[in-house]
């Protein structure tokens, strides 16, 4: 069996901020959003089976390991299980992306909104990489499959339910200038994703080997990260690490609450060979109608301009200064919306009536010294809107959230 050791590690955490008018629309989704792309980034499998007999190594040692893992090639097939304790976002999606709506101005196969859908329910995927410069991502479906598939400069993504495709550059899908980074969403290197998945560990963190299991026929250790602190919505992570080659295997988040994995995402299957070329290659099929993803972000330009009222524009830039209350898994981020303003009215016509049922769905009052508000409440990620126009966002419960909004100055 592994050792039990402990260590510390230390990273940055960084905060997503909203726009103004869509803040209310957006806030739970996006925080949502995160989490499951987080989650498909490390592409970890569905079951233990057995304890194997491998070397001692303490938790540092084996941290060290994913992060000088340099495995380049990879391919399998991921089971992603997703319960955050929202309704599915399978039909509401469109709402909640950028340019949605219910507006019809996206394209079904625009990554974006199509992977939100993955923030609830069982779904199978597909994975293979080779390199930095070749990834597809395939998530299967009843008698339809939905692929993204990155090739050098290229991103393409596919819906064979609706027959569209989706093309971008690396750089307009996310990628960073003069690098063929995968988009957002995309699995990258695997060191680069275990390193992610520790970047918000450090003093207040626990982070120990806790003993060892079979995934995907593969030997691994199993890393366990556990909040010190009390008041965290998240209870644990643990990481099934191949004992070979370092690489994530499985991943899965616990909530403090209790009850089954809020996220539970594993090799069912995996091969570390290169994979054939073929993998990477896509034609648009005949028929197919193709978007490209300059033509959505026009859409988006003049839909937004016309949304909007004159000093809504450039409301992002308006976020200086994000306030950050408290420290490690109970920082709560406060985002103060330009102009005050709070939730809509209920029938004022600001917001999609979706919006409207899902925000109701998940909606509940609460006042404190802070004044009087609504939280909005997910297993792991809470929001309190107060009604003077601020967010609190965090992986607290709510108690600590009303707490942290009753200390802000």
């Amino acid at each position: 069996m592994a050792s039990n050791d402990s260590a510390e590690t230390t990273g940055d955490a960084t905060g997503t901020v909203v726009g103004r008018r869509r803040a209310a629309r957006y806030i739970v989704p996006v925080a949502v959003a995160g989490v499951a792309a987080a989650t498909i980034g490390l592409v970890p499998a569905l079951a233990d089976s057995g304890d194997p007999e491998l070397p001692k190594i303490t938790a540092q040692q084996l941290v060290a390991k994913i992060a000088a893992s340099d495995q380049q090639q990879i391919s399998g097939t991921v089971k992603i299980s997703t319960d955050l304790g929202i309704p599915s976002l399978g039909g509401l999606a469109g709402s909640f992306a950028p340019g949605g709506g219910g507006s019809g101005s996206t394209s079904s196969a625009d990554p974006e909104a199509k992977l939100m859908e993955l923030a609830s329910g069982t779904h199978t995927l597909r994975v293979a990489a080779d390199g930095p410069d070749r990834q597809r991502l395939s998530i299967l479906g009843e008698g339809s499959e939905y692929s993204v598939v990155h090739n050098g400069n290229d991103v393409w993504a596919y819906d064979s339910g609706s027959n569209e495709v989706y093309h971008a550059r690396s750089e307009e899908a996310g990628g960073k200038a003069g690098k063929h980074t995968a988009p957002e969403g995309m699995p990258a290197t695997p060191a680069e994703l275990a390193e992610e998945a520790l970047a918000a560990a450090g003093d207040t963190t626990s982070v120990t080997v806790d003993g060892t299991a079979q995934v995907a026929g593969r030997d691994a250790y199993q890393l366990l990260i556990k909040p010190k602190q009390s008041g965290s919505t998240i209870g644990s992570v643990r990481i099934a690490v191949d004992a070979s080659t370092g690489v994530p295997l499985k991943f899965t988040l616990a909530p403090s609450s209790g009850g089954k994995a809020a996220v539970d995402a594993a090799f069912t299957k995996v091969d570390f060979a290169k994979p054939d070329a073929s993998s990477f290659s896509f034609t648009p099929p005949k028929g197919a109608e193709v978007t490209e993803a300059g033509e959505l972000e026009a859409e988006a330009g003049k839909q937004g301009s016309a949304d909007r009222a004159p000093q809504d524009l450039g409301a992002l830039e308006d976020f200086k200064g994000l306030d950050v209350i408290g420290e490690g898994w109970n920082a709560v981020a406060e985002i103060k919306i330009p102009g005050g303003a709070g939730l809509p009215a209920e029938g004022s016509g600001e917001m999609p009536a979706q919006a409207q049922q899902f925000l109701d769905a998940l909606g509940d009052k609460v006042t404190g010294d802070f004044g009087s508000g609504t939280v909005f409440s997910t297993r792991l990620v809470n929001a309190l809107m107060t009604d003077d126009g601020r967010v609190y966002v965090g992986a607290v419960t709510k108690d600590a959230l009303v707490k942290a909004a009753d200390t802000a100055k």
